[in-house]
């Protein structure tokens, strides 16, 4: 067991991390849908299709973490590190022929996603109080909205002074993104350099020799939690965002103004959120998730359906309520700690956490490619509205698991609080 001072110093280190990588995510990731307008000046379906490559990786990360994984979890976080830098350098210094700048994006891609499974197993390795577990995931994930807020603002000012702009060749806002993402390397490696005696950080440094994705029956409902995520996800990183770039014609500004307002609220709603698991408990918090996302959804596709047919004003309230629905929208995101809590009350061995929540990205991220390719096509043929009325009814399926999980009674000695 490690002493209560180096515990508290590995998560001080550990925020510092989510602090920067938020802060780059804010400034890349964030900003790729007005950076596909303006520089390439994409369709809805173009827009659909770049998921492909952008997504892909999610597939694929499985594989580079097999076999990277005789590195440990922080040194293979390095590795990610290297590879958005890498995409976002030549994003940021040229602006190259589409397909060539696909290529950059889908190294970012790998980059980004090689990320997302070590940085949730990291964060829930340093919980040691069970009883607190979702208040100190909660604190994690506020850290990432405060700096989220604090990259929307970055971009709010940079663009609307036009100090960053999508049409000149330099992308200063990608550099400063590449930048931050050097820190966070350098912090990694400090923190690895500690990690010769894992017990001075507190954090279980894993040495698989393979990494494989994990199908068990008893995380069934895990499976089908992320798979409703992928088709969640792309609404909320693709199409909201192109009802206002596409259909209301905002800019990088306005998207940005809304993220910091979504980002101050956020640093109040996660940690709270964390507070109402505890407090709550898993099985009645996905009930929560289920009913925001369906009602973000129905009315998501009332208001597009209303703005592409003209017989609602593309100005006033209708808008204002667009703009609250992306704000509301992002904030339901941050429920997906819901989802992982959930599998690890269940998981049958903490070696098959990593694994486990990387097949479940490698499944949300199957269906994200199909939703974002076939999502572009309905906006074209159809109409917008049918994009989030299919997200709506998917969005049930988190109702049934709500009710399929058996609420347990919260035992401090053990780490189980729900089951399947």
């Amino acid at each position: 067991m490690t002493s209560e001072k180096d515990h508290r110093r590995s998560v001080w280190i550990y925020l510092f991390i989510l602090a920067f990588a938020a802060m780059a995510a804010g400034l890349s990731d964030q900003v790729y849908s007005n950076f596909f307008k303006d520089a390439y000046d994409v369709s809805a379906v173009q827009r659909g299709l770049i998921e492909f490559p952008r997504e892909t990786p999610g597939v694929l990360v499985f594989i580079l973490l097999s076999l990277l994984s005789s590195l440990g979890d922080i040194r293979v976080a390095m590795v990610a590190q290297i590879l958005s830098i890498f995409g976002l350098l030549w994003l940021g210094l040229l602006t190259p022929p589409f397909a060539v700048m696909l290529v950059f994006l889908l190294i970012n891609s790998f980059g980004g996603h090689l990320w997302m499974p070590l940085q949730e197993s990291i964060g829930m390795s340093l919980i040691r109080d069970e009883s607190r577990a979702g208040s100190l995931i909660g604190r994690f994930k506020g850290v990432t909205m405060a700096f989220s807020l604090i990259a929307a603002l970055v971009v709010f000012v940079g663009f609307r002074t036009e100090l960053f702009s999508f049409t000149s060749q330099i992308k200063t806002v990608f550099l400063i993104a590449a930048a931050l993402l050097l820190v966070n390397f350098i912090l990694l490696f400090a923190l690895d350099r500690k990690t010769g005696r894992p017990q001075e950080t507190g954090i279980e440094i894993t040495s698989r020799k393979r990494l494989r994705l994990v199908f068990r029956k008893e995380y069934k409902f895990f499976y089908l939690l992320a798979i409703v995520f992928g088709v969640q996800k792309q609404i909320m990183f693709v199409y909201a965002p192109w009802v206002l770039i596409d259909l209301l014609d905002k800019k990088t500004d306005t998207l940005a103004m809304l993220g910091m307002i979504g980002g101050l609220a956020g640093i109040f709603f996660v940690p709270a959120l964390g507070r109402w698991i505890d407090r709550f408990g898993i099985k009645k918090m996905l009930y929560a998730d289920a009913l925001s996302f369906v009602g973000v959804y129905i009315v998501y596709g009332i208001l597009s359906a209303g703005f592409s047919s003209g017989w609602l004003m593309t100005a006033g309230l209708p808008v204002l309520l667009a703009f609250a629905l992306f704000i509301i929208d992002r904030m339901s995101m941050q429920m997906g700690i819901i989802r992982s809590l959930y599998l690890r009350s269940i998981i049958r061995s903490p070696s098959e956490l990593a694994p486990t929540l990387t097949t479940g990205q490698a499944m949300d991220h199957v269906v994200s490619i199909i939703c974002a390719t076939g999502g572009g096509l309905i906006w074209s043929i159809w109409g917008p509205q049918y994009i989030f009325f299919l997200a709506a009814g998917l969005s049930l399926i988190n109702f049934f698991v709500a009710v399929k999980v058996k609420e347990k009674v919260s035992d401090p000695e053990q780490p189980h609080t729900a089951s399947s």
